[in-house]
């Protein structure tokens, strides 16, 4: 039997070889390979080494940069080299290597800057695990955002990858040091700030200098392989987010059976805002997912479900689970579950939890005066009745399905404002 826990500190052989060159219809692609160097676990001797291990680790993996040649297929250019982010992170941007990196610490770090690239007008913070953000927003200052951030989901956030958009400074630091988190990115790290951080050794701690440039990503496009497990391979273009301002969005119509059907209420400017907002976010959640968003913050994420309905139902459930946690933490530094169980063994006050309970039902987990946000359509009207029934006041979604009058009626029977994008956000 292996031993998992030796296997976690372990730094897999690699295999890969140091280049990799790809020809795509004509044209060649140049990549080189990623590694670091760190001190050897057993020696103490520096070693250099890429990836620790895949998205397990008994899986060899690599990371590659293109360093030269480009694609071009119809009117549409790639990514071109000298334009790295994760995949260019280099020695010194690595300030502490921590356990290593493996395969997931970078893609979430990837998917983190999916999110903060449609982010960039201000500060803000994702925090993401399994590819997924556990909570994503926006903040007067870096600390705020990293706070707001991990309030959406204080629990899901432990050993997860946040990354700013802004230089971290000494009160984000320490926030973040109360915390455990396995990987920290920011364009830059204020004075002090990296020892700070450094307290927990396991912390890879890593400069993404390229963050000041982010809102250029929203343009660029990459092609995307997809392995099947019989060796073959699909290839799809990236998407590109097509709502950049409220005045990207559709108004919510439809016409069934020679009837003309149409939102009434329009959004409020905060309410476009936090549309923006979602979409943006939507951008990097697996899908099929539902969220709820409120005041440049995620509420409630539901992600990777076969069944809308049932997805909305999830980030319902989650908000109300994280809104009680965070409180309860707040309140007294003590996990909702912990307080629970030591109020069931007498240990703490079954009033104080019952006093919880209830603020979080009358906040209705803080989904009153949220949007809700779908990355497909409502093939029918019970996908926002859920929202509805928690008091959301705005859907954003993207049509097109044949009872989008349905949902409509639905809508305006709440007074609930609705706005179409006009293209899915399906990833997968």
């Amino acid at each position: 039997m292996p031993d998992l826990k030796k296997m976690y500190r372990t730094i897999m052989d690699d295999a890969f070889p140091g280049e990799m060159t790809i020809q795509f219809g004509g044209q060649t692609l140049l990549y080189r390979k990623r590694a670091w160097k760190i001190p050897d676990e057993k020696t103490g001797e520096m070693i250099e080494k890429g990836l620790r291990y895949g998205e397990n680790p008994d899986q060899q993996a690599a990371l590659y940069e293109l360093v030269n040649g480009n694609l071009v297929l119809g009117d549409c250019a790639f990514i071109t080299p000298g334009n790295g982010l994760v995949s260019s992170i280099t020695e010194a941007d690595m300030i502490q290597a921590g356990k290593h990196p493996g395969k997931t610490n970078l893609t979430d770090l990837d998917n983190a800057l999916n999110i903060l690239k449609f982010l960039s007008d201000r500060p803000a913070a994702a925090i993401m695990k399994h590819n997924n953000p556990c909570g994503a927003a926006y903040g007067g200052t870096v600390a705020e955002a990293y706070d707001r951030a991990n309030r959406a989901d204080r629990i899901a956030a432990f050993g997860g990858c946040l990354v700013v958009n802004r230089a971290m400074d000494r009160a984000t630091a320490e926030m973040v040091s109360g915390n455990y988190l396995e990987v920290v990115g920011a364009p830059e790290f204020e004075e002090g700030v990296v020892e700070i951080l450094a307290r927990r050794k396991n912390l890879r701690i890593v400069r993404i200098g390229r963050i000041h440039e982010l809102e250029k990503y929203r343009s660029f496009r990459f092609v995307d392989f997809k392995s099947l497990i019989d060796g073959g391979i699909i290839v799809q273009q990236s998407p590109l987010n097509r709502i950049r301002t409220r005045d990207d969005f559709q108004p919510a119509k439809a016409t069934y059976k020679g009837k003309e059907y149409g939102i009434q209420r329009q959004p409020t400017d905060r309410e476009y805002e936090d549309m923006l907002f979602g979409w943006n976010v939507e951008q990097g959640i697996t899908s099929n997912s539902v969220i709820y968003v409120k005041d440049g913050a995620t509420v409630g994420i539901g992600t990777g479900e076969q069944d809308r309905v049932g997805v909305a139902e999830i980030a319902v459930f989650k908000a109300y689970t994280k809104y009680a946690d965070a409180l309860c933490f707040r309140k007294y530094g003590l996990p909702y579950k912990a307080f629970e169980f030591e109020a069931s063994r007498g240990v703490r006050d079954s009033a104080a939890l019952h006093e919880i309970d209830e603020e979080t039902k009358m906040a209705k987990g803080g989904l009153l005066g949220s949007t809700m946000v779908s990355d497909a359509f409502f093939p029918f009207r019970d996908g926002v009745e859920v929202g509805i029934k928690e008091g959301i006041t705005a859907v954003v979604q993207p049509g097109g399905s044949e009872r989008d009058f349905e949902v409509i009626e639905a809508c305006n029977e709440a007074k609930v404002a609705m706005l179409f994008t006009g293209q899915r956000a399906f990833r997968h």
